[in-house]
């Protein structure tokens, strides 16, 4: 095993064990743990959640480029993708189990579904895009035959509404909150499309820039075409972002001013202005507005997008119930579970260090057993 594989694997053991150890922790004493309370109910896991299905939804959309709209070009990440697409989906379904209270009733959305719930419907649009996806990957592995190219641009058909609409759906269960002004915005749905498809691509870009590849010409091209989506789709989501956050500042709403002076000027002011814009964003677009076909720098570029988009997630939901819905109301009584100030614990990070170090193990797995990435014969 060569030196670099050796330290890659200890690192992800100590980080599996470390993330066990949180699990573990979750299933014998429940939240306790948690920093989360009665005033700020989601936490770190809620926003890990749509994090990780902002992944699976990006980088499925951006699969359907290559089996529905035939772009030769993006041929060799197409299974790709779609391993990508699983793997986040499931990290993202893994990280909000945790944070459900009974963990062991998640079955009682199919079993006495609600229909008017949006959050039933998003967890039953869930279960099709997953069984969709899974035979989608079985048959991208398969030999290619026209009868299978025709079967996976269908299925690629059919899962492009059906990403755009549960993840669309994830944005519509926070705007459809009216008790939350923050969240209560028709932008939401949109803002949530963009942010996957953004980091779903940056994800895409970060795997392949960091690939080794035998022909590097065509290597290079790959790399310049996903370094122009990534940085198209990065600067209309900032442009979207801007627009989420001038107008209601312009506009002077109380509650939503209250929320955007937490994000931009309040204690965790950094996570916005340093992770956020300067490392998540500016730097990147420098970076693949520069060098788009340099490997390695778009590969950089790709990966502070994808890693650091948690920032905005986290930005989504902690500073809509952040502000109290009624002035005053965290001084009513004083406990530790009624205050409107909230820090994820080291207990929330472990639990989330098992989910990554999961995926991680699952994709490494992929990229050992499969040819993930290479030309494949589309009709």
């Amino acid at each position: 095993m060569r030196t670099r594989g050796k330290i890659f694997w200890t690192i992800w053991v100590i980080v599996a064990l470390c993330g066990t150890f949180g699990v573990w922790q979750r299933l014998t004493q429940g939240h306790l743990l948690a920093n989360y309370g009665s005033y700020i109910p989601w936490g770190l896991w809620v926003a890990a959640y749509i994090y990780f299905v902002g992944l699976s939804a990006g980088a499925f959309l951006l699969s359907s480029l290559v089996y529905v709209f035939k772009v030769k070009i993006l041929e060799p990440v197409g299974r790709l993708a779609l391993v990508v697409s699983v793997i986040t989906l499931f990290m993202a379904l893994l990280a909000i189990w945790f944070d459900i209270g009974h963990m062991e009733r998640f079955w009682f959305v199919f079993a006495r579904p609600n229909f008017r719930s949006m959050m039933a419907w998003m967890i039953w649009l869930y279960t099709a895009y997953f069984l969709l996806l899974l035979f989608e990957v079985f048959l991208a592995f398969r030999r290619a035959t026209v009868r299978r190219d025709v079967w996976l641009k269908r299925l690629g058909a059919l899962g492009v509404p059906l990403a755009i609409a549960f993840h669309g759906g994830v944005g519509a269960l926070f705007a459809v909150v009216g008790a939350r002004v923050y969240w209560h915005s028709s932008l939401f749905p949109i803002l949530f499309l963009t942010g996957a498809l953004t980091s779903g691509g940056a994800l895409l870009l970060a795997i392949v820039g960091w690939a080794r590849s035998e022909d590097d010409e065509h290597h290079r091209d790959l790399v310049r075409v996903l370094s122009r989506i990534t940085l198209g789709l990065l600067s209309f989501d900032l442009l979207l972002e801007w627009a989420e956050i001038s107008v209601p500042w312009w506009g002077g709403l109380v509650e939503h001013v209250a929320s955007l002076k937490l994000i931009l000027f309040g204690p965790f002011w950094w996570v916005f202005w340093i992770t956020h814009l300067l490392l998540g964003s500016l730097l990147p677009i420098l970076l693949l507005a520069r060098w788009p076909d340099k490997p390695k720098v778009a590969g950089l570029a790709g990966a502070l997008v994808a890693t650091l988009f948690m920032s905005v997630r986290l930005n989504v939901v902690i500073p809509g119930l952040a502000v109290p819905i009624l002035p005053g109301i965290e001084e009513a009584i004083r406990h530790p579970r009624l205050t409107t100030f909230y820090v994820p614990s080291l207990h929330e990070w472990l639990v989330l260090m098992f989910v990554i170090a999961l995926g991680i193990l699952f994709f490494r797995l992929a990229l050992t057993r499969f040819h993930l990435i290479g030309h494949e014969r589309v009709k």
